[in-house]
């Protein structure tokens, strides 16, 4: 699976650079994700707008991905989805659990809002 990712001090991004995010792809992408979660990324976006079709298996590991970050930081979808993976999250309804973010730059923005107030609430 071709993939680029950009490690920065608060968060990382995973750009994906398949088309495709398919029973093909999905195990090695999972286990990358948890990879990435034990090296101790507090914050993850991951930019989709290269990837046309994802199945089930590919949701899975999207869902993986949420479920590693829920609880210390966040996980953030990033990036104009492509109509087929826009309706797959529709149809799943998973609009109202997923951040889905429509630019990289607003996501990132997000991501440090979030880490902000995650600073704040511990001093309080």
């Amino acid at each position: 699976m071709k993939y680029s990712i950009d490690k920065q001090e608060q968060y990382a991004v995973l750009t994906l650079e398949e088309e495709n995010l398919n029973s093909s792809y999905a195990p090695a992408f999972k286990s990358d994700l948890i990879l990435l979660n034990q090296e101790g990324i507090r914050n993850l976006i991951l930019d989709l707008s290269k990837v046309k079709y994802v199945d089930s298996s590919g949701l899975s590991a999207i869902l993986t991905g949420h479920r590693l970050w829920k609880d210390q930081g966040c996980f953030v979808i990033a990036g104009q989805l492509q109509p087929m993976v826009s309706k797959l999250i529709d149809i799943s309804r998973l609009q109202s659990i997923l951040t889905l973010i429509p630019t990289l730059s607003e996501a990132v923005d997000f991501v440090m809002m979030d880490e902000l107030e995650r600073g704040l609430e511990s001093e309080a």
